[in-house]
């Protein structure tokens, strides 16, 4: 029997439905003719297509697969017999940028074994990031991250699959290389991307308040308790808790955090009552907790807990070939912020910072880029406009051959000398010659003196 779009509606349940909307994956539900029965919130953002224009449709219509020119894959799937279909292709669109895409295609049957429709999940994939550098230069971004290095694009493609879970996922890396981002990333991927991402800073807190911070507290725990205050844990509810610079958390508080993240309840300071939450863990560290453990200063049972997948953030100076890309990203960012037109910065510039060893990783690029707003007044970051303890890098660090900004300088003297002397040393008729006014070459001949 064949069902209408409106009874195929009918067969998911409110539960069901919601699960689906808060999914991170873009779901499409067909029915034997192909046409869309069902469509969630993440595939209205990947197609950019309102629900109401896409429920009814047939589904090659609305997700323009690159594949689907080729013919289309779920009646290849039906011919065939084969029930899940996994690949990568491109979301089409004639006036968005082509989103790359990871396509399943999953089979439904009736009891007679006939085809009746399917599932079609999509999720987005990292991508290249157009227009940010020219050249041969491959840029991807991410959930806001933007990198070339081989690792930071490995964690790119696992991410997707470790949103899905709800595993613990710790992030181990210095300070300042973006574990806020990742974990940022990873709840935004998730089915709980639509609740709380709450954030503790476990270094920033000395330990009373911080047991206070988590857990919260009751009425007349203690003196200044005026009133009842839910902690990180409650307010994370149903969401995802960033436990920052986790390996700062004293011994003693350690094993309350571990029967939470075992049990998932806590007592609040001052009750007597256990809270039961629901909330996914991800915690980062810039120290190495693994030998923390075996020196007895983080508890083993806790570490494992929180270590279900661990991933290792590159600091900067691994990834040299990140600085240009981010350096771009944060003049972007500033110009925004700041209503100017900054067009890029120098290559005397950018050396300095290639061979830099950025203990403080991208925050400390991050505050480079934003100390040179502040001194620039032209279009393009030079090196004066670096701070004064990168500004004092001794000149022989600089590429050998010169800059291009030298090089320039030397192409300009050149042909304002060879002007200069066609017209036998008159200036006037020589800055016209130049395009320049008078004046103008007259500073630049005093400069050409002043460095012959």
């Amino acid at each position: 029997m064949k069902l209408s779009l409106k009874d195929q509606s009918r067969i998911l349940n409110i539960s069901e439905v919601k699960v689906l909307e808060n999914i991170g994956e873009g779901i499409l539900i067909i029915d034997d003719t192909f046409r869309i029965t069902y469509f969630n919130s993440k595939a209205v953002s990947l197609t950019g297509i309102p629900r109401k224009e896409a429920v009814g449709k047939p589904c090659y219509e609305i997700l323009a697969l690159s594949n689907c020119t080729e013919g289309c894959p779920v009646q290849k799937m039906v011919e065939q017999g084969e029930s899940i279909v996994d690949y990568r292709s491109f979301i089409k669109s004639p006036d968005r940028a082509a989103v790359p895409v990871e396509v399943r295609f999953s089979i439904l049957r009736d009891r007679q074994n006939h085809f009746s429709g399917g599932i079609i999940t999509v999720r987005d994939l990292p991508s290249k990031y157009n227009n940010e550098l020219e050249g041969d230069h491959q840029i991807y971004s991410f959930q806001g991250i933007y990198a070339n290095n081989k690792r930071s694009l490995e964690i790119f493609e696992i991410l997707p699959d470790l949103s899905r879970s709800d595993a613990s996922v710790l992030l181990q890396g210095e300070s300042g290389t973006g574990k806020e981002l990742f974990a940022a990333a990873i709840h935004n991927l998730s089915y709980r991307k639509n609740n709380p991402f709450i954030i503790v800073n476990c270094a920033a807190l000395p330990e009373n308040l911080l047991e206070s911070e988590l857990f919260g507290y009751i009425k007349g725990a203690f003196t200044d308790a005026k009133q009842n205050k839910p902690g990180r844990f409650q307010l994370a509810h149903q969401g995802t808790l960033f436990l920052d610079e986790v390996g700062d958390i004293p011994l003693s508080l350690q094993a309350k955090l571990l029967r939470v993240v075992e049990e998932k309840s806590f007592t609040p300071l001052g009750g007597t009552n256990v809270v039961k939450v629901d909330v996914r863990i991800i915690s980062a560290s810039n120290r190495d907790l693994e030998q923390m453990v075996t020196v007895g200063t983080f508890r083993r049972d806790l570490y494992y807990r929180l270590n279900v997948v661990k991933l290792e953030i590159p600091p900067l100076r691994e990834r040299p070939e990140d600085i240009p890309i981010l350096i771009k990203h944060f003049i972007n960012q500033f110009n925004k912020k700041t209503f100017r037109n900054i067009e890029g910065v120098s290559t005397n510039y950018l050396e300095v910072l290639k061979n830099y060893k950025f203990p403080g990783n991208v925050r400390e690029l991050e505050n480079i880029i934003e100390h040179a707003f502040v001194m620039c007044r032209g279009n393009t970051i030079r090196r004066n406009h670096l701070p004064s303890y990168l500004s004092r890098t001794p000149q022989n660090q600089e590429n050998p051959m010169g800059s291009v900004e030298r090089l320039f300088n030397q192409m300009e003297k050149e042909t304002i000398l060879k002007v200069l002397a066609k017209h036998k040393g008159n200036r006037s008729t020589a800055a016209d010659e130049l395009g320049m006014h008078r004046t103008t070459l007259w500073r630049k001949l005093r400069r050409i003196e002043l460095n012959s």
